[in-house]
């Protein structure tokens, strides 16, 4: 029995594809209404005065019916249909008008598309005649696939880099063009792959071909300290103050004395060195590793053809490599105003900060803060208390790792890595305790490709130190097993590991994935060597420093997906759950380690950390509820419509969802364990409105939260409107907070 071959199936034809298109779309809508255009129509066309001509800007302007428009989109349908191999596809167009207003369908019959049957290659340079039929493997088509322009367009830059790459600085996508044969029978089409030779201008001026040169780089010249003004006037004058230095392989030239980068430091990040071939890819990357060192607010990498052959053959030729670096100013001290948005507090900080860009040399950034900041606490039963914040930070980042880590220069170009050195001390006074936390972390940073960034801090020391206690709070937390241990001094020694991938493209503002895993590990190294040395343990447990250190594994993974629906429109979808587990020298996780629900950036019909555990419904007294809800495990989801509005605004609605819970029972907080039969039942579920204004600088947010679904209710049904009437104190709340919530 012979099986017939099945026909390649063609990549299917998306109306989203097709929509940019059309030459005249209809205005913009939000929730069904066109707002913008009700925006322009409160104008008086004939006056420019304010409001008028404010309301035109904010607003859009009717989109007038454009018959000639809607014949034109007919055509530019019918060529996108052809470039995609549907040659004899057929688009009709309706026009229906009704009170006014005209609705254009576009009917699109795509029939059958046309398929490669051949591909033939024509490679008229004979120098890397050999080196295109071998990578004909990576070709982006073959026979068999549907005829599609845009994947010959992609071919043709795809072949381009390759050949650019392997040495031939001249040669580019002009010298690369399909011939396609559609006059075979059964809707195939013969491609014809050229690859011609370079046309050149002879002596007397006419035009003629010739083999491409492969270029070499001949020497390379980094100008480390390039001022472009003082080129432009100084001219030869500015050239003769420079000294040249030859190190490495490498021409650095620049005035007398020592560069405010080293050397070596600068040599690391280049990609482009004497003898190698030309390649615009290590041109690319050696632009991106010195832009890394953020020494330097300008990078020219250029490249200068002496005309004199040379290289390794005949048809070899030499570049030269210009370098051109203009510092950035090597020291800088500056005062920062910001707004502060921890956990969902809003307030606000000033920070003194200086900072060296190149602290020995090695482009070094090293930063010192002094900050002192102000925070107001909302509480569930609606008063207002504030924390008060002072300390000091201390930031070193090097661009390369430190021991027991080799700094080889292949790993450092491939992967981008740092090595960050962390310290400070925070001085925090709250309504009901006064906190001190001191901390140190050294950590690494390397890049895994375009889109993943990990991070490693193996060594993270925090003490943290509860002082002055109020009395009525002190006597709450000693009757109170899971408070007891929860507020009391603890050091934290662990390390801690976060893989974040982002394919965000700012610049095209594309619908994007943001995916974050974290690994959290404390106290396992240090009760290790308490056994082995046979330590004497205390009531609450091994004590370093006279503190008991903290013991425990934390979990966390958060992803978010921005779908973009057109230029006023944007949907985001998010989930998170993370799940911290104490063990050994600690009966509970830290509280600076512990979740909470509730708050800006959180479920916003909740205040913040009043919500859970699961369905522990609190006594609510005195003013320190604020500080109770805090668990081991936390589950949320959230939908976010966001559309602009106008001017400085753009609203949102939301749906979230979520808990948090005590992963262990306990008594003091009935119904607050997880448990995998109820889990669900837990569930609060709260929706909104909210209002964002966009200062350029910073995003201010207001949220509107209304609760939908209350795990504590106990009698008849968890849902609000099936249970009782609203309360706007109980079941409304109202969070700001700064930048968009996820």
């Amino acid at each position: 029995m012979v099986e017939k071959s099945k026909e390649p199936m063609p990549a299917p034809l998306n109306s989203s594809d097709m929509k940019p298109y059309i030459r005249q779309q209809p205005n913009k809508r939000i929730f069904g209404s066109r707002f913008h255009l009700g925006l322009y129509n409160l104008s008086n066309i004939e006056k420019e005065k304010w409001p008028h001509g404010w309301l035109r800007r904010i607003g859009e302007e009717p989109v007038v019916f454009d018959p000639i428009a809607t014949e034109r989109s007919r055509d530019q349908l019918a060529g996108y249909l052809a470039s995609k191999g549907y040659f004899n596809a057929i688009v009709e167009d309706t026009i229906e008008v009704k009170k006014q207003e005209a609705e254009v369908s576009y009917k699109v019959i795509p029939g059958r598309p046309y398929i490669i049957a051949n591909i033939s290659y024509d490679i008229q340079d004979t120098t890397f005649y050999s080196l295109v039929i071998m990578d004909t493997v990576n070709c982006l088509f073959e026979r068999g696939m549907a005829y599609d322009v845009d994947l010959l367009r992609a071919e043709r830059q795809r072949l381009e880099r390759y050949i650019r790459d392997i040495g031939y600085y001249s040669f580019s996508a002009e010298d690369i063009f399909f011939r396609v044969d559609s006059s075979l029978m059964n809707h195939q089409v013969s491609v014809q792959y050229v690859v011609t030779k370079k046309s050149i201008l002879d002596s007397q001026g006419g035009l003629t071909t010739r083999n491409h040169i492969r270029h070499r780089i001949r020497d390379v010249y980094v100008f480390p300290e390039f001022e472009p003004r003082e080129a432009l006037t100084g001219g030869e004058e500015y050239a003769l103050t420079f000294d040249t230095t030859y190190f490495e392989g490498i021409h650095f030239v620049s005035p007398p004395g020592k560069s405010p980068v080293k050397h070596e430091v600068i040599k690391q990040s280049l990609y482009i060195s004497p003898g190698s071939p030309f390649s615009i890819t290590n041109t690319d990357q050696t632009q991106a590793h010195l832009a890394a060192l953020k020494n330097h607010r300008l990078i020219n990498v250029n490249f200068i053809d002496p005309g004199i052959p040379g290289g390794r053959g005949l048809n070899e030729g030499l570049l030269d490599c210009m370098i051109q670096l203009t510092p950035m100013p090597r020291q800088s001290f500056t005062v920062e105003f910001e707004g502060t948005n921890a956990g969902g507090n809003l307030g606000g900080a000033v920070n003194f900060i200086y900072q060296n860009k190149s602290l020995f040399r090695g482009a070094e950034n090293f930063s010192l803060k002094l900050k002192g900041a102000y925070e107001a606490l909302t509480e569930d039963v609606g008063a207002l208390k504030s924390s008060q914040e002072f300390g000091i930070e201390t930031a070193l980042r090097l661009p390369k790792f430190l021991m027991p880590f080799p700094a080889k220069e292949n790993f450092i170009r491939k992967h981008d890595p740092k090595t960050v050195i962390l310290a400070g001390y925070n001085y925090q006074k709250m309504p009901v305790y006064t906190r001190t936390i001191a901390n140190l972390t050294l950590g690494y940073s390397w890049k895994g490709n375009r889109y993943i960034t990990n991070t490693v801090n193996p060594l993270v020391i925090n003490a943290v130190d509860i002082k002055n206690m109020d009395p009525d709070f002190q006597a709450k937390v000693d009757t109170t097993s899971y408070l007891a241990y929860s507020y009391r001094p603890v050091m934290i020694v662990g390390g801690n590991y976060s893989l974040v991938f982002n394919n965000q493209i700012l610049q095209n503002s594309i619908d994007y994935w943001y995916l974050r895993i974290g690994f959290n590990l404390a106290g396992n190294l240090l009760s290790a060597a308490y056994k082995l040395a046979g330590a004497n343990k205390t009531d609450d447990g091994y004590l370093l420093a006279g503190q008991p250190f903290a013991q425990f594994v934390k979990l966390e993974a958060d992803a978010s997906y921005h779908y973009k629906i057109n230029e006023a429109s944007t949907v985001v979808y998010r989930a998170f759950t993370g799940l911290g587990l104490s063990y050994g020298n600690s009966r509970v996780m830290p509280f600076e380690e512990q979740y909470f629900g509730g708050g800006a950036n959180d479920l916003r019909a909740w205040t913040v950390k009043t919500l859970g555990p699961g369905s522990y419904d609190p006594d609510i007294e005195s003013d320190t509820t604020f500080l109770y809800q805090i668990a081991d495990i936390k589950l949320e989801a959230n939908f976010e419509y966001r559309f602009k509005l106008f001017w400085i605004m753009e609203g949102a609605t939301f749906i979230d969802v979520g808990n948090i819970w005590t992963l262990r029972e306990d008594k003091d907080r009935p119904g607050g364990q997880f448990q995998f039969n109820r889990f669900l039942d837990d569930l609060a579920v709260g929706t909104g409105l909210g209002l964002r204004f966009d200062i350029k600088f910073v995003m201010l947010r207001a949220d509107l939260g209304l609760k939908l679904r209350d795990p504590k209710i106990s009698d008849g049904s968890k849902w609000i409107p099936l249970t009782r009437p609203y309360s706007f104190r109980d079941d409304v709340a109202i969070v700001v907070g700064i930048g968009y919530p996820f």
